[in-house]
């Protein structure tokens, strides 16, 4: 199994971050076929107290060629399309193996 992992600095106006990402960027991309499972967490802190970013997201895949076919989809350049829009100066992406 893969993961995209998000991770999202603090945005200047939260609510309006928290309004788009909840009501349109999350519902576009679930949408991506062969998304297995999406995680969001919000930061509270950090053990040297505020945390570097402000929420990471995390989708699963079964593979790399899953993954990408998913991101290459057109629901998942949707997805690319909007992050972008109203998160590019605050996202930073990576993709992970998970370890069994």
């Amino acid at each position: 199994m893969v993961k995209l992992v998000a991770l999202y600095k603090k945005p200047a106006d939260v609510g309006a971050f928290e309004k788009h990402y909840t009501e349109i960027h999350a519902p576009l991309a679930v949408k991506m076929p062969g998304l297995r499972r999406m995680e969001v967490c919000r930061f509270t802190g950090s053990p040297g107290g505020e945390a570097r970013f402000y929420m990471m997201a995390e989708m699963y895949f079964d593979s790399h060629e899953a993954m990408k076919a998913a991101l290459s989809s057109p629901e998942g350049r949707a997805a690319g399309k909007d992050v972008m829009s109203f998160a590019g100066d605050l996202i930073h992406m990576m993709f992970a193996e998970i370890a069994e």
